[in-house]
């Protein structure tokens, strides 16, 4: 991909309007990321979206926008369930170094991907697991301070797959469709409490995102 200062400004002057202000060494991350998440998509499925404009756009400022949900801070511990290429945890990693990651993403050739990208960006603190989200609710539960997901169809899914894996007073952090709504969830129940709602607009573009943040007040037996 192509990089010219049009599209570094779009990224950077995106990024502003979301609160988060890029360094040239940021901006070098990115665009660095972007050329090899094209160049591997040759060879493997990483995303549909491969134009500059539309990575910007839907990949790295819709990653940047789940900040408005938590506050980074130095030592928090993040997991990112279903990474795919790295949305939106690597973006919130390169501007935000002082938090740990964890990327979980089953597919083997995703996270082969994952595994350069972080070897390239020379990114510390990030840890790939190449496992199904189910399997680690037992050697990590209760682990971490945020948890995201993106690659989730159903909102339901997302925040049982979290749960078990969150520590008391973590927060989720999920951005979904504008009129999306949460289906018949008893929060209370499983110990969780809609904490914030925030909606916007992508930058530069006509795309309604609503930030969905819950916070665990209490372990809740599984099972429950």
């Amino acid at each position: 991909m192509q990089t010219n200062k049009n599209h570094q400004d779009l990224l950077k002057s995106g990024s502003m309007e979301l609160g988060i202000t890029l360094s040239p060494a940021h901006l070098d991350s990115f665009f660095m990321y972007f050329a090899e998440l094209i160049k591997w998509n040759n060879k493997i499925n990483l995303t549909t979206i491969t134009d500059a404009h539309g990575i910007i756009i839907k990949h790295a400022l819709d990653s940047l926008s789940y900040i408005k949900g938590f506050a980074p801070s130095p030592g928090l511990r993040l997991l990112d369930l279903g990474s795919g290429a790295g949305f939106p945890a690597l973006p919130i990693k390169i501007v935000h170094p002082e938090i740990t990651v964890t990327l979980v993403e089953s597919v083997k050739k995703k996270a082969a991907f994952l595994r350069h990208i972080i070897r390239t960006l020379q990114l510390s603190s990030v840890e790939i697991l190449d496992q199904r989200a189910e399997q680690l609710a037992s050697s990590l539960h209760n682990t971490y301070d945020i948890v995201t997901a993106r690659a989730f169809a159903d909102m339901n899914v997302a925040i049982f797959t979290a749960l078990p894996l969150l520590k008391q007073n973590g927060v989720i952090v999920l951005s979904r469709g504008p009129m999306e709504t949460l289906d018949s969830l008893d929060l209370e129940k499983y110990g969780l409490a809609l904490e914030n709602r925030i909606g916007l607009v992508l930058p530069y573009s006509d795309h309604k995102r609503m930030i969905w943040v819950f916070r665990k007040l209490r372990d809740v037996p599984r099972g429950t």
